[in-house]
């Protein structure tokens, strides 16, 4: 449940960045980076930016086609010699993972379609053999493997017979909620290829009913394991590429009550490293298997007394990888155990260990693992939750953290760091500054000699400098409140322009409120709303965010786990006594109080307006989960246990066991084609309102997903009618 983590975003992009997408394809040697410009493949070298074509664009023009392919991403073979090019993407639930493949051999120019008898944009995640001479792939739930010289194809899997089992890529709800998508790996002798084999014939279909693209009616089922049924059962399966014999790995416990969300080749050809999750992802398991007898052992094992987060939490949802040291002796492992975020080293059989970064605060993300040169580069901010900025620490874990990123650069700070820690590609803003890019010198931050254009988000680097509202056009302010509670929670504000401090204004509360995002972030959009469409601050509103206990902030364990079996009721009350607060302030009117989110901030909108009606007068909430249990499971049991175990919880926390209570106005939007929280949460929403005789408005959005961005006008609509909504219950303006 990650949508609208920053709603402004996704209304300027129109789609979801994919995890790891936007970072840069360097060599080995560090010194250079490769990108599409003009449709041709360039290498970018530094530190003078000097730009090679490495691959023209009329190289890229199959025979018959008109045009040069439209590549979308691309790969080098380890000799540099071939290049594997994704074209043709296609959605796949959130991201665009299926596609056409098509291999360039730069020597004799030949440009070959891989897959070619396969269904159009069906392939997913083709790799390039270590040694080049092989392309794998995913296509219909299978894992296939082709010989570039010969065009052989062969599949190495079966879905005996059944579109539920599932090899080589996964789920839904492991995509969505552990972000596992790529489901093998090549080892690093090429001779085998180890995969995930998903077993989803045993959860149920949700089915959805699409009305609107044929004259019937049709359903269009989905597995979804909602909260309290078990997961999709795993096995990982290890197959000898040429002679296509298949060995199961023997993995202890029972894989419909535990995950596997990763899984790699361990610094070798011969083992493989796991990591698996218990139902209740309390507790961690580390395990190798020998490939040759499938045998495997437990080397380390970490527990929790509320969840343990995956990778992709603290690795912008990339989850694959493995950072080994020592040539396999030892790898690097991430955990809060001592109530802050920090990165260990564990020798291999995981009995010994040594803490890398020290210090009381929250390692943010792993920037790069320089072992050459002994550093590891990580992001943190101990000062201040709502920033990022880079530090680097020495791998043997002595000495503390060094700060890089300069001090005057006050904000959010991202960085693609190159293998040997010498170049970086940074970007920079905060609420009040534009983003900017630079391509900078390791470790003294100096800017290069020009900026590259096209890196990430395709920006030249900008002077210094800044401005009011980045993204928005008018001045974020950022405080902190304490609640009657104790509790001290960031908050940013956008006040009316101009403001007079005489006048009381109506105030607007964005809330996201969950663990899977903030919302209160120093950095370029914030403060922004894409879903009205006038000017907030000229028309006279107050808009506010805050970021409760349980959200992902940096700021220790207890912060963020706070909120166990909590969901829908510590949240809530956070956000409230932190509202109650902000009545204080002689400027804001408080019989104009409104509250809007999307998602799990629909869900808060709706507990905050059902649970404290004293409080919050109208509401605006969209793509809700009204009844937690009515949730996925991966998700919904992280944070709130099993149902079987602790039923209440999740019913005290649901928004429509609190229906009755609505006093104020209330606008629900869903769209009726929601893959992730599913419009039956809207008509369970629905009936418990009409049953309390609640009068409310609602709006549904003809078989568009949870975004609710599919088709003609869906956007300018959704937008109107958000906004006629506020104006009408909220009136803007001083009195």
């Amino acid at each position: 449940m990650r949508i609208i983590i920053v709603l402004f975003l996704f209304f300027a992009c129109g789609a979801y960045a994919q995890p790891g997408s936007s970072l840069l394809k360097w060599n080995k040697e560090g010194n250079a980076f490769y990108k599409v410009s003009s449709g041709a493949i360039v290498r970018i070298d530094l530190p003078d930016s000097k730009e090679t074509v490495i691959v023209s664009a009329e190289s890229l023009r199959p025979v018959g086609h008109g045009r040069p392919l439209a590549v979308r991403d691309f790969s080098f073979s380890a000799d540099g010699k071939k290049v594997l090019i994704y074209t043709n993407a296609k959605r796949v639930w959130r991201y665009d993972t299926r596609g056409d493949y098509w291999v360039l051999d730069r020597g004799s120019r030949q440009l070959v379609q891989v897959g070619r008898e396969r269904p159009a944009s069906s392939l997913l995640f083709a790799k390039l053999s270590p040694d080049g001479s092989k392309v794998a792939y995913s296509s219909q739930h299978n894992v296939y493997v082709e010989e570039l010289a010969t065009g052989v194809t062969r599949c190495l899997t079966s879905t005996e017979g059944t579109p539920k089992l599932i090899n080589g890529t996964f789920d839904w709800a492991y995509e969505e909620e552990l972000d596992c998508r790529d489901g093998f790996r090549w080892s690093p002798d090429g001779l085998h290829i180890a995969y995930w084999q998903i077993d989803a014939n045993k959860i149920k279909d949700y089915l959805m009913l699409n009305t609107t693209d044929s004259t019937y009616p049709f359903v269009v089922p989905v597995e979804y394991p909602v909260a309290g049924e078990a997961p999709s059962s795993y096995r990982i399966g290890v197959v000898d590429v040429a002679s296509g014999i298949n060995k199961w790995m023997d993995i202890p416990g029972d894989p419909r009550q535990s995950y596997l969300p990763r899984m790699e080749w361990a610094a070798n050809s011969t083992e493989l490293v796991l990591q698996q999750l218990n139902r209740k992802q309390n507790e961690s398991k580390l395990l190798i298997s020998d490939v040759s007898t499938g045998r495997t052992t437990e080397i380390y094992d970490e527990r929790d007394s509320a969840f343990i987060d995956c990778k992709d939490v603290w690795q912008d949802g990339v989850i694959a990888g493995w950072d080994w040291l020592g040539g396999g002796r030892e790898f690097l492992w991430v955990s809060d155990k001592d109530g802050w975020r920090h990165v260990y080293r564990v020798s291999r059989d995981g009995k010994r260990e040594t803490l890398v970064t020290r210090g009381s605060y929250d390692v943010m993300g792993v920037s790069r693992v320089d072992e050459k040169g002994g550093w590891l580069y990580f992001m943190a901010s101990p000062q201040n939750a709502t920033q990022k900025y880079l530090y680097r620490t020495r791998l043997d874990g002595k000495g503390g953290p060094e700060r890089l990123t300069p001090a005057n650069e006050k904000g959010m700070h991202e960085y693609d760091i190159s293998p040997d820690g010498r170049f970086a590609l940074h970007t920079y803003s905060s609420a009040n500054v534009e983003e900017r890019q630079e391509m900078v010198g390791l470790p003294g931050h100096a800017s290069l000699a020009r900026a590259v254009a096209g890196v990430g988000g395709g920006k030249e680097a900008a002077a210094p400098g800044g401005g009011v509202g980045a993204g928005t056009g008018k001045e974020v302010l950022f405080f902190g409140v304490r609640t009657a509670d104790g509790v001290d929670m960031d908050g940013w504000m956008v006040r009316p322009s101009p403001f007079d401090a005489t006048k009381k204004y109506p105030v607007v509360f964005y809330v996201y409120g969950e663990p899977a995002a903030q919302t209160v972030l120093d950095q370029a959009g914030i403060g922004a709303n894409p879903l009205y469409t006038g000017d907030m601050a000229k028309d006279g509103y107050i808009y506010v965010s805050l970021d409760n206990r349980g959200t992902p902030a940096p700021k220790g364990r207890a912060w963020r786990k706070s909120i166990y079996r909590q969901i829908g009721r510590l949240n809530i009350r956070d956000q409230a006594m932190a509202a109650k607060e902000i009545l204080k302030w002689p400027f804001v009117d408080s019989s104009r109080v409104a509250v809007w989110g999307w998602s799990g901030g629909g869900s808060s909108t709706l507990n905050l307006l059902f649970q404290y009606p004293e409080i919050y007068k109208t509401g605006i909430a969209v793509a809700a989960v009204g009844n937690q249990l009515s949730y996925d499971n991966i998700y919904q049991e992280r944070y709130m246990g099993l149902p079987e175990e602790n039923r209440e919880d999740f019913v005290a926390g649901s928004p429509i066991t609190y229906a009755k209570n609505l006093r104020g106005k209330l606008l629900y939007i869903h769209g009726t084609g929601d893959d992730n929280v599913h419009y039956q949460n809207a008509e369970q929403l629905l009936n418990a309102l009409i049953a309390a005789g609640k009068v409310f408005q609602f709006m549904a959005y003809p078989n568009r997903s949870h975004g609710i961005f599919e088709g003609d006008g869906t956007r300018e609509h959704l937008a109107a009618t958000y906004t006629e909504f506020l104006r009408r219950n909220c009136p803007p303006g001083g009195r």
